[in-house]
Formats: structure tokens, C-alpha cells, sequence
């Protein structure tokens, strides 16, 4: 599925009703067999440009404000409880909100000429909702210099600190993220829920109860139809038939 901002006259702004549209879009239909990977991209030269600050202003009220804040959260955290892997595919500028999308998906891929920056100290309002995706993706000095400057990282500066996951010429973007997304394909849709669940399950807690767990999950993967297929398809050194 191919997800695309395209608000390109606001920047690609999470308005209240991008951010709306954005959480049915991933919602459709999401258990359909059909579905196995989602690409989010943009039109125009900025990704995303993160909050409509007309939004923000005085204009409106405090419950409004929330509001906005809220459904952007619920929409990030969805992204990881989705049972398909998301990738972002940016070209362009990624601010705040917007950088903080990229660090929610679990793949992103970006066009050389993508720059990533939370500036928000610079007007008054800072970054605290997209440091939350930031501090789960890049190393803390790095994230707070991002937070506390507002000084933007170069698509390159994003691959070496672990923000996006490769970085291509521009005109290599598409080709690079269907070969992705293709290759995610060719894998069984209920094996991949399964280890997305549990990657994000295990990063959250210690070490040990971490190992316990994933312990656990892999002798039930390989109850699964899929995981017996799996396992006897390298056996028999053939290619294997998923369930999907």
C-alpha cells in the first residue's frame, strides 16, 4: 500500500485532518492478505514539514491543542503495532512531527538530498513528542543536539547515527524501496507480524525477561503452518509454499 502527504502547498503540514486521514489509511482493511508491506512517501520538495502551527496558535483552545497531540501519538504508535512493516520513503525535508514519522516507521529509505531536523526550540515550542521517537533512534547526544539546536542532519549524518536505513541518489529512491518492499514480500505475512510484534515486545525490557520471552515466541513460531513449512522447505532445499 502506498501512502502519499499530498498537501505539498502546507509542506505536507500533520494538519488534525492529514493525521485523521493518515491513521484510516493504515487502518484500511489491515488484516486483508493482500497487504503485506507500506510505503509512506510525500509530494512535492518537503516530506513533511511536521504540525500546521495555525493549529497551534491562540486561535485555539487548549482541548484542541491536545487534540492534535494526541491523535499525532496514537497515529506514531500505531505504525509499530501494525502487523505489516512500514517503510518511509523520504525525499526531502523531515521536520518535528514529520522527522519524528520517519523514526516511528521501522524502514526508511532516503534520497540523498533529505535533511532531517526537530527545530521547534526555535520558535518557542519544543520537540517533546517527536524526542520520543528521536531517543529510540538515534544515540542521546545526538538526538539532544537535534532537539536543543534545531540544526539539521544531512541524509548521510541520518544513516551513520541510525535514523533512516540507506540512503540513495534521488532518482534510485523508487527502485530502492520496491526492492525492499519486494524481498519483504516474498516472506510469510503471519511470521513477519509476529517477529515485529515481538521486536518491539523485547525492546522495552531487560535483558534477561528480553531472552525469556523471544525464547518462548520462536519455540511457538515453529508450531506455526508457516514456521513448519519454513523449516522443512531448507530441509528439502526447496522454495517454500506460505499459507498467505
Amino acid at each position: 500500500r502506498n501512502i502519499v502527504l499530498n498537501n505539498p502547498r502546507k509542506r505536507n503540514a500533520l494538519s488534525l485532518a492529514m493525521l485523521q486521514s493518515l491513521r484510516e489509511d493504515l487502518l484500511h482493511d489491515v488484516k486483508s492478505k493482500e497487504l503485506r508491506v507500506i510505503i509512506i512517501s510525500a509530494e512535492g520538495p518537503v516530506f513533511c514539514s511536521g504540525h500546521d502551527l495555525k493549529e497551534l496558535s491562540s486561535e485555539e483552545d487548549v482541548k484542541h491543542h491536545s487534540q492534535v497531540f494526541e491523535i499525532c501519538a496514537e497515529v506514531m504508535t500505531l505504525i509499530q503495532k501494525l502487523p505489516v512493516p512500514v517503510i518511509a520513503k523520504v525525499n526531502g525535508l523531515a521536520t518535528a512531527a514529520g522527522c519524528q514519522l520517519v523514526a516511528s516507521c521501522d524502514i526508511a529509505v532516503a534520497s540523498e538530498k533529505s535533511q532531517f531536523a526537530t527545530p521547534g526550540v526555535n520558535i518557542g515550542l519544543f520537540c517533546s513528542t517527536p524526542a520520543v521517537a528521536l531517543g529510540r533512534s538515534l544515540p542521546r547526544k545526538v538526538a539532544l543536539e537535534m532537539l536543543f539546536t534545531g540544526e539539521p542532519l544531512s541524509a548521510q549524518e541520518a544513516l551513520m547515527h541510525g535514523l533512516v536505513s540507506k540512503v540513495v541518489p534521488e532518482d534510485k529512491l523508487e527502485e530502492e524501496t520496491m526492492k525492499i518492499s519486494h524481498k519483504i514480500c516474498e516472506s510469510s505475512k503471519s511470521i513477519l507480524a509476529l517477529g515485529k510484534a515481538t521486536f518491539y515486545r523485547q525492546m522495552t525490557q531487560d535483558l534477561d525477561t528480553a531472552y525469556k520471552m523471544t525464547t518462548q515466541v520462536m519455540a511457538d513460531n515453529l508450531t506455526l503452518r508457516d514456521g513448519q513449512e519454513g523449516i522443512e522447505a531448507f530441509i528439502q532445499k526447496r522454495k517454500p509454499v506460505w499459507s498467505h
